[in-house]
C-alpha cells in the first residue's frame, strides 16, 4: 500500500495510525508507478484535522500527483482541498473564465467547458488524430509556463466528460528524467527554454503528432493579452530539495532554446518533444479516466500534463484551482515585467 512512498520508516507508522483514526484511506496510484497516489475518505470533516493534512502534504512531496476519490462534487469542497496545500492564486490571465460558483470568494477557480456545436466541423479547438477528430485536445505541457512564476500545483475535477476519451495524463518529470534517453538528456542539461502565451495548436513547433483544425473562438483576446509578456524563461532540467533531477520541458507554448534560437536548438528540441510523446504511453505517465467525484492534485514543479482529447460531439466540462508557490528559477528575458512588451504574434 504504501511500499513506494519516500517518507522515512517512522512517518509511515505514523501516518498509517493516522488514516485508521480518520478513516483515510492511501495506495499506490497503480503498483508499476514510481510516482501518484490514490486517497479515499476525505469529507470536510476530515480536512479540519491538522494532522490529516500535513499527513496529505507530505504523500504529496513524495508522490507527485494524487487522485482522491469519492469527493463531494462541489467547487466548495475543491477549495477547501486546495487550501490543505497552500493558498489560491488567481489566473494569470483574464480571458480564462472563472467559476460562477465560488465566484469571489476564491481566486483561481477557472472554468473550462466545451459545448459542441451543431455542425462538428465548426466546432472550437478541434484536432485530427488517426482520422479522428476530437475536441479539447492539449500537448503536454506545464502551468503558466509562459510566466515567470509558476504555480505549486492545481487540483481538477471534471463534473462533464465524454462517455469516451477525454483522460487527462500526468507525466512524472522525476521518472522521465531516469527513463529519457541518457545522451538526449545531456544535451538538454543546463539549458533553459523560452516559452510564450501563445496557445495556438496551428503555430506548436515541437514534438506535433496532430493536425489542428480550428482555434478557439477567445484566440485573438488571448494574442492581444500575451503581446504584454515578455517571453518566459525556464529550465529544461531542474532540481529537487529532496535531491532527484527533474524533466520539465513542456513541447506546448516553447519557441526556443535559450542562446540557441537557430536550427540546431529547434532540432534538439523537436527531438525531446518526440521523445516525451514517446515515454507518455509507459510507466513515465499515468492517464486517468474521469468520474464527477474524482479530484486530482499535481505538483506543477515536476508534473508535466495533458489531455488526449474526445469525439468533438460530447461535451467536456473541467475546473481547476490554482495553487500559489514558486520553484524560483524562471525568469522574464531582459528582466522584463508584464506590460512591459507589446507585440504582435503572426
Amino acid at each position: 500500500m504504501l511500499s513506494k512512498l519516500r517518507i522515512a520508516p517512522t512517518r509511515i507508522g505514523a501516518a498509517r495510525e493516522e488514516q485508521d483514526m480518520a478513516g483515510i484511506g492511501i495506495e499506490n496510484l497503480r503498483e508499476d508507478l514510481n510516482f501518484g497516489a490514490r486517497v479515499t475518505g476525505v469529507t470536510f470533516e476530515t480536512l479540519q484535522d491538522e494532522s490529516v493534512r500535513q499527513q496529505l502534504r507530505d504523500l504529496f512531496v513524495a508522490r507527485g500527483v494524487i487522485v482522491f476519490a469519492d469527493m463531494e462534487p462541489t467547487s466548495k469542497m475543491q477549495v477547501a482541498l486546495s487550501r490543505v496545500f497552500g493558498p489560491l492564486k488567481d489566473h494569470p490571465t483574464k480571458t480564462t473564465k472563472r467559476d460562477e460558483e465560488t465566484g469571489d470568494d476564491a481566486e483561481g477557480v477557472i472554468d473550462m467547458h466545451y459545448k459542441p456545436s451543431d455542425e462538428v466541423a465548426r466546432g472550437e479547438g478541434l484536432v485530427e488524430i488517426g482520422g479522428q477528430i476530437l475536441a479539447r485536445f492539449s500537448p503536454w505541457h506545464f502551468d503558466h509556463c509562459y510566466n515567470d512564476e509558476l504555480n505549486y500545483a492545481g487540483v481538477l475535477r471534471a463534473p462533464v466528460n465524454a462517455p469516451e476519451g477525454g483522460r487527462t495524463g500526468f507525466m512524472d518529470g522525476v521518472e522521465l528524467y531516469r527513463q529519457f534517453p541518457e545522451s538526449l538528456r545531456r544535451r538538454l542539461e543546463g539549458h533553459n527554454v523560452v516559452y510564450t502565451l501563445d496557445t495556438r495548436l496551428s503555430t506548436m513547433k515541437y514534438g506535433v503528432d496532430f493536425t489542428p483544425l480550428t482555434e478557439h473562438s477567445s484566440t485573438p483576446q488571448l494574442l492581444a493579452e500575451a503581446a504584454r509578456f515578455p517571453r518566459a524563461m525556464h529550465p529544461a532540467v531542474w532540481k529537487r530539495r529532496t535531491g532527484e533531477k527533474v524533466l520539465h520541458f513542456g513541447p506546448w507554448m516553447a519557441v526556443a532554446l535559450e542562446h540557441h534560437e537557430d536550427a540546431d536548438g529547434d532540432a534538439l528540441l523537436d527531438e525531446a518533444a518526440q521523445a516525451i510523446n514517446r515515454l507518455g504511453t509507459g510507466t513515465s505517465a499515468y492517464w486517468h479516466d474521469w468520474k464527477p467525484t474524482d479530484m486530482v492534485i499535481w505538483d506543477n514543479h515536476r508534473m508535466l500534463h495533458a489531455v488526449e482529447g474526445c469525439d468533438a460531439r460530447y461535451e467536456r466540462r473541467t475546473l481547476r484551482t490554482t495553487i500559489k508557490g514558486d520553484y524560483g528559477l524562471g525568469y522574464f528575458e531582459d528582466g522584463k515585467k508584464i506590460g512591459e512588451v507589446l507585440r504582435e504574434i503572426a
